[in-house]
């Protein structure tokens, strides 16, 4: 292997995605590669994608990813000469950047010192306020007394945000419209921000209503050198996390540009900043920007900069942290076109967005190109675990105008199929395709915006999918099959007519009385499949492992099926259907009442929020779990009397676990 400078074997202190992407470059670059890996990860992508991969502890992050002194050993044992933090994780602790240093290894990233400045967004604001970077009006003072707290909220006005002085990713923030919800928010934000940063500092900062997003790139030398490389719009967010990113921002005139700019370089300046940071700003409509924070890191939305500049931002990190100026001038940077990031999550969009686990059974991707980029932290088999964040992948297109650009990440998303878990491949669909964002209309409020047309009520289930569960199903009956006729599955019989079969095929998730009755009559000629008022003549054959090809009524298409336990997941012409055959039986109410109060997946109990024998009414929160970074609350499935609890504050419960004692009043069923 060859090195650069003095950097010849580089530890990724990360995981997923990133930890991919990063190791892609440094091998490039003749740097050997080494990943680190949690109980979790064992046989993770990114493990994979590395020379070597070394174990530092078990699945909880705290003990692993987060654990200083296991990385620390871990670059001693492979003679890693730096670390990348990625990010998320460390890469924004100034101690880890620190303990780095003392052991004499590269941190690929900015000085200890700039990321305390501008971790606390506190801090970051007063020194910001002496730079002369435009601040949002707004409270950061020491000062965390809720009375006082409440007195500055008052003195703001109010739509307001509450937002954890320590912390990120939409984590620890709460907006505030009436002074009468400050308490429970603040609470909230506080719980929050000190289980995610070990800190429940916050600040408060006015509301801008219909804001957008708009973060500069920066990258700074050790020689004094800082340039921006153009900024990304990042507005349509969803509980404050990015969804869609793009570079450049629509609609902002270059006068802005180069204020925006000028801040953004400013503002590295002012804490002697090294490496690649981001800048980001709130724009009111009227045209104003104020700060809002700096992120010392890489950001996850990096790869739109890559695509409209030609450059490798990562290599940008490497050859810095290796001691080298700026590869280009200001100047000398060019953009060209438009590039826009999709965040691919294993989530369910109709259920609150809520994080999904489990193994992805089946994963197929865009062809990459000049024009399409894939950047994935798993493969298909892989599992996607509970503990972590639930990126899959960043879909990432590029062409010479947003216009072009819209319709490439259109069908690019279109080309994408996921099964084995819940993901918002077909949330971000609409998303692309709506009004608003298709004609550039960006604020942070767009989703609630164009809510009727993101979240529109379920239509049927089309015929096409019932066709190919069936059609996978008699495959799969077929292959089983030995020559015997005695074991055939088609219906023969020694005497007598040909057998009919019914099955009944609804939604997973759906209840059993939403199923259709599907018939299948074997003939002599055939099959015919009769549902409802329809009858079709149905061939059908197998095309690689998961394509069926079908001819219904001599009309022939292709489709995916993939099965997957009871799971029968079918994708073609923009169509996913997640599918099961199903007892026709209807479940009892006090069943789906049970199904509710469970836990949807493997988390912590953060929060009680009703006392034993309390009569709440259907919808009331009654507990708080957290799982995957995320909150999720367990609410009364109907009106009735909370009996008990059976898990206490901080235990950890799994997925399925009977977490509330629930008595439903009569008249409620």
């Amino acid at each position: 292997m060859g090195s650069l400078g003095d950097i010849r074997v580089l530890l990724i202190a990360n995981r997923g995605e990133i930890a991919c992407r990063v190791a892609r470059t440094a091998r490039a670059l003749g740097i050997r590669t080494v990943a680190v890996y949690s109980d979790a990860d064992a046989g993770a992508l990114h493990v994979r994608s590395c020379d070597l991969a070394l174990r530092i502890g078990p699945a909880p992050a705290a003990e692993s990813y987060l654990n200083i002194d296991a990385i620390l050993r871990a670059a001693g044992e492979c003679g890693a000469d730096a670390i990348h933090p990625g990010y998320g994780f460390l890469s924004e602790n100034p101690e880890f950047a620190t303990r780095c240093a003392q052991a004499g290894i590269r941190f690929v990233g900015p000085p200890a010192a700039a990321i305390a400045a501008m971790g606390l967004k506190s801090a970051a604001k007063a020194l910001m306020q002496k730079a002369g970077v435009p601040l949002m009006p707004g409270y950061h003072g020491a000062d965390q007394n809720p009375v006082h707290l409440k007195q500055e909220a008052q003195r703001i006005g109010l739509p307001m945000l509450i937002k954890a002085s320590a912390g990120g990713g939409g984590r620890g923030m709460r907006r505030v419209d009436r002074l009468a919800d400050f308490d429970a928010a603040l609470s909230a934000c506080k719980r929050e921000a000190a289980a995610s940063f070990g800190n429940d500092d916050v600040i408060l900062e006015r509301y801008v209503l219909q804001p957008r997003h708009i973060e500069v790139q920066v990258f700074a030398d050790v020689h004094g050198g800082c340039v921006a490389l153009f900024e990304r719009d990042c507005s349509v967010q969803r509980r404050h996390q990015k969804v869609l990113e793009e570079a450049p921002a629509p609609g902002l005139a270059a006068p802005q540009r180069l204020s925006m700019y000028a801040a953004a370089v400013a503002a590295a300046q002012a804490v002697g900043y090294v490496g690649a940071g981001t800048v980001e700003f709130i724009r009111a409509p009227s045209g104003e920007f104020y700060f809002m924070e700096m992120n010392t890191r890489l950001q996850v939305e990096h790869p739109v900069t890559e695509m409209i500049t030609g450059l490798d931002l990562v290599e940008w990190q490497l050859r810095i942290a290796a001691g080298e100026a700026l590869p280009r001038a200001q100047k000398e940077l060019v953009q060209r076109g438009h590039a826009i990031e999709a965040r691919i999550y294993a989530e369910d969009p109709d259920r609150g967005f809520l994080p999904a686990a489990g193994r992805l059974s089946w994963f197929k991707q865009p062809a990459p190109s000049q024009h399409v980029r894939m950047d994935a932290g798993v493969a298909q088999g892989d599992v996607i675990t509970p503990y972590y964040d639930p990126m899959i992948a960043k879909l990432i297109v590029w062409d010479h105008d947003r216009a072009a650009a819209v319709a490439r990440l259109q069908g690019a998303l279109a080309g994408i199929e996921i099964a084995g878990l819940a993901s918002n491949v077909e949330f971000l669909q609409r998303l692309v395709g709506s009004d608003s964002f298709t004609a550039g209309k960006l604020d942070t409020e767009l989703i609630e915006r164009e809510e009727t047309a993101l979240f529109p009520e379920r239509s049927a289930v089309p015929d096409m999918a019932r066709i190919a569960v069936v059609a996978r199903l008699l495959q799969e009956e077929r292959e089983s099959e030995n020559d015997s006729p005695w074991s055939s599955r088609r219906g023969w019989r020694l005497l007598g007519a040909p057998a009919t079969r019914v099955l009944h095929i609804g939604r997973v998730g759906d209840a059993a009385s939403a199923a259709v009755q599907v018939q299948i009559e074997y003939q002599h000629r055939g099959l015919v499949i009769c549902w409802a008022d329809r009858r079709a003549q149905l061939e059908f054959e197998a095309r690689g492992h998961a394509t069926m090809h079908l001819s219904i009524d001599g009309c022939q298409t292709d489709v995916t099926v993939v099965h997957d336990g009871e799971r029968f997941e079918v994708f073609g012409r923009g169509m996913h259907e997640a599918l099961r055959i199903i007892d026709p039986r209807a479940p009892r109410a006090e069943a789906a009442a049970e199904a509710s109060l469970r836990a949807p997946m493997p988390g912590r109990i953060i929060a009680i929020l009703q006392t034993p024998g309390t009569q709440v009414e259907k919808g009331a929160p009654l507990l708080v779990m957290e799982a995957m970074k995320m909150e999720h609350a367990i609410a009364a499935p109907a009106r009735g009397r909370v009996a008990g609890f059976r898990y206490a504050i901080g235990d950890q419960v799994s997925e399925g676990a009977d977490l509330v004692q629930f008595e439903i009043e009569a008249s409620a069923t």
